[in-house]
């Protein structure tokens, strides 16, 4: 790895360290990691999955991902609201996923506030993009595990509060700095990685909701 952070894979590009060359981490690297996002299931999903990895590594929750789809009706939110009791003690028998009460009943919570906050924003894609920051609000420091070791921003926290005012839980600043990154709201892919400029190419092309 060079002091960039920048490694140059099996294919000759050059890419952000983070994925290790694994292949599956490298994939979502290469085809998911900050390309933006304005679709309110996938927006859903993603916030959900980042509280499910509070205290564990992305790599974990991503290979459970399809699971985690199986298990919580593809991240659908009108139909996670829905859940009761017999679906949490259904998601704590699932070896499948990460068997957490308070974070299964956390995305049913969440459910429930997301369709208050596209009941009052018109979707979550509206809310979440409308905090979008500016080009030089990023964290500076580069670590080994996931782009940055001090992975929160001032919107970051901005948006952590506004929704724990809504009654969301599991989403701290960290969380949802990290939603932001892998949702395209900021562009950390690193200089030198071939997926900035990818990246940077759709959002100048992005319609914000």
């Amino acid at each position: 790895m060079s002091a960039t952070g920048i490694i140059i894979g099996e294919d000759g590009r050059s890419r952000c360290h983070w994925h290790a060359n694994l292949p599956d981490y490298l994939k979502y690297h290469d085809e998911e990691w900050g390309r933006p996002v304005t679709n309110d299931i996938r927006l859903f999903e993603k916030i959900c999955l980042e509280g499910f990895q509070s205290g564990l590594s992305w790599l974990t929750i991503l290979r459970k991902r399809e699971n985690f789809r199986a298990a919580f009706a593809g991240f659908d939110f009108d139909k996670v609201a829905l859940f009761g009791e017999a679906d949490v003690d259904r998601c704590l028998a699932d070896a499948g996923i990460i068997r957490h009460r308070g974070k299964i009943v956390s995305t049913i919570n969440n459910a429930r506030r997301a369709i208050a906050l596209r009941d009052e924003f018109g979707s979550l894609a509206h809310y979440f993009w409308g905090y979008e920051p500016g080009h030089n609000e990023r964290p500076a420091v580069v670590d080994r595990d996931h782009i940055v070791a001090n992975p929160t921003t001032p919107t970051s926290v901005v948006i952590s509060k506004d929704l724990k005012k809504r009654g969301w839980t599991f989403v701290g600043p960290t969380t949802v700095y990290a939603f932001m990154q892998a949702m395209g709201l900021v562009n950390d892919h690193l200089e030198g990685c071939f997926c900035r400029p990818d990246v940077e190419a759709m959002r100048a092309v992005l319609v914000r909701p």
